[in-house]
């Protein structure tokens, strides 16, 4: 009798060894190696000789194509992020840190669709049926029509869902706790999760019902299990937020039927989350127009303009080494415009410490920041406040060159749209509106911008002087 092969796999990104070791040469985590049976799950020896495989029709890129069926959830910031609602027959993978609201969001979309005629069943794998209850009633959902179930053998949710009507919504929270009697693994392992979701999205497939699969995060802030996770499902969205803050974004980072990097604001309060259809306002609302160091960013996510409060600090410090403390922004970004400012602006920061905030907890992405995070730098040096009408956005080259970025013209009218009258962007940006009461300031370079803000900063202090 020929000894069972065993194998061993990475629990964080799913890498095979042959052999039980500490370290993992795929990801470079240590104690994440599990034994694990090949035989069962996903990649197992086929129990049986394969049958001969049958031609497939060929035909050609053109044709006639026709747009994929979305159900509406009624929640505008949740249909934004899916492209329109959720698509017939796909599968959405949902992640987020613990207790940050998925649960809460996906209860009330359940119940805003079943509230429209949809059969909703919810399948929950870690509370039991009364603590959704409690959850539900507190959301006002409990007098929906939404199917609850809680259990997490994969072969019973399908046996589930195949009985009556076909559903047209199936949540299932968290794909972490989906075991599998296919797969010889403990729940929450590489192959029970790649099992689950497979069993789950052929079920979505073949069914025409959407799919929602909750997925745990890791501490890097990256949905927990192997990444072929990701690959499989056709939309990937994180719910994100800090819990010191009352907000909640929900972002689009993968979506086959509709845009990425699209965004959803949401505000949670004690009835769940709000939506919050103006999010520049929520960014703004506690902005001291008067203080040093602060500075508005134009920013775009997909296709919202956002307006958001950069701060900056900068001060002495007595120690060898300053500190550089980054929230919501990229640190090696904010290295590369210090060094930026000293090597071509002679802004010297050697002996300050450097402090970078942006308000309200929101993070931000993309490059265009730069103009805004060095314009509130070189206030906060000079001790100036920047004017508090103005908006900032344009990306900085390591030569000191101002680089014009997309989207000028949206970023420009939600400004105005809030009452800011002037902007400091790069020279020849395109896309500009050409009717427009706001008043423009171009800039070709970082000591262009460096000077103006100088040159401020002495007008101001000089009236004092001659006092």
């Amino acid at each position: 009798m020929a000894k069972p092969k065993t194998q061993f796999v990475c629990q964080n990104c799913g890498t095979v060894h042959t052999r039980w070791a500490g370290k993992c040469d795929g990801c470079g985590e240590w104690n994440t190696i599990v034994e694990e049976d090949p035989m069962g799950g996903i990649g197992g020896g086929p129990s049986r000789a394969p049958k001969k495989g049958r031609p497939v029709a060929l035909t050609t890129l053109s044709g006639e194509t026709e747009e994929a069926p979305r159900i509406r959830s009624g929640i505008s910031e949740l249909d934004r992020v899916t492209g329109g609602g959720f698509v017939r027959g796909s599968a959405v993978l949902v992640g987020g840190d613990p207790g940050i609201g998925k649960s809460t969001l996906l209860m009330q979309a359940a119940a805003a669709l079943s509230r429209r005629g949809h059969r909703v069943i919810y399948v929950s794998g870690e509370e039991a049926v009364a603590q959704v209850r409690l959850r539900a009633q507190r959301l006002g959902a409990a007098d929906t029509e939404v199917l609850l179930a809680a259990e997490t053998n994969v072969e019973d949710i399908l046996a589930t869902l195949a009985e009556g009507k076909r559903p047209d919504l199936v949540i299932i929270d968290s794909i972490q706790t989906l075991w599998s009697d296919t797969a010889d693994s403990a729940p929450g392992t590489v192959t029970q999760v790649r099992t689950g979701v497979q069993a789950m999205i052929r079920f979505a497939k073949q069914t025409g019902a959407a799919m929602v699969l909750v997925g745990h995060v890791t501490k890097e802030g990256q949905i927990a299990g192997p990444r072929v996770v990701e690959h499989m499902v056709d939309a990937v969205l994180y719910f994100e937020g800090d819990r010191g803050h009352h907000y909640r974004i929900l972002r689009t980072v993968k979506n086959r039927f509709g845009p990425t990097d699209e965004i959803g604001v949401f505000e949670m309060s004690d009835i769940g989350l709000r939506e919050v259809t103006n999010p520049s306002e929520l960014f703004l609302g506690e902005r001291n127009a008067k203080s040093p160091g602060a500075a508005v960013f134009a920013g775009m996510e997909g296709t919202r303009p956002v307006l958001v409060e950069v701060q900056a600090l900068v001060a002495p410090t007595s120690l060898g080494t300053p500190r550089r403390a980054v929230v919501g922004w990229d640190s090696s970004r904010l290295a590369m415009i210090l060094a930026v400012l000293e090597a071509h602006c002679g802004v010297r920061l050697g002996q300050h410490d450097v402090y970078l905030n942006v308000a309200g907890g929101y993070r931000i992405t993309e490059p265009a920041a730069d103009i805004a995070v060095a314009s509130a730098l070189v206030s906060s040096l000079a001790g100036t406040a920047l004017p508090s009408d103005c908006v900032y956005f344009g990306e900085i080259s390591l030569s000191g060159a101002v680089r014009p970025v997309s989207q000028t013209a949206q970023r420009l009218k939600e400004a105005e749209k809030l009452g800011f009258a002037g902007a400091l962007l790069p020279a020849s940006s395109a896309e500009l509106p050409k009717s427009s009461s706001s008043r423009w300031t171009e800039i070709e370079d970082l000591p262009d911008l460096v000077s103006r803000i100088a040159g401020s900063a002495a007008r101001l202090a000089k009236p004092q002087e001659d006092d």
